[in-house]
């Protein structure tokens, strides 16, 4: 007997700023490039999509390339994207 399975979306689950803020740190220590856009693209839908596209001056589809799982943002995508989520990009030592 098969398994039936429904799709998934945590962006419909995710939605308070700690838990958001969690996914993304969680992707990051990663250090793999999809994995942190994806999270990313997750945040956005979270966030709403088409405030992300009108805070950011971008095309939804751009959005949705760049921030998926297969994305690779670039840091002109990020700079724009991480504010109209409400983030801001930091830097900070490395611990050895």
């Amino acid at each position: 007997m098969a398994i039936e399975l429904t799709p998934f979306d945590a962006a419909a689950h995710i939605t308070e700023a700690d838990d958001l803020a969690e996914l993304l740190a969680d992707a990051l220590a990663t250090n793999d490039a999809h994995t942190i856009a994806g999270a990313l693209g997750i945040v956005a839908r979270a966030r709403g999509m088409t405030k992300v596209e009108r805070d950011t001056g971008m095309k939804r589809q751009a959005l949705y390339r760049a921030l998926g799982p297969e994305g690779n943002p670039t840091m002109e995508t990020l700079l724009k994207v991480l504010p109209a989520l409400g983030l801001k990009l930091s830097i900070e030592p490395a611990h050895a």
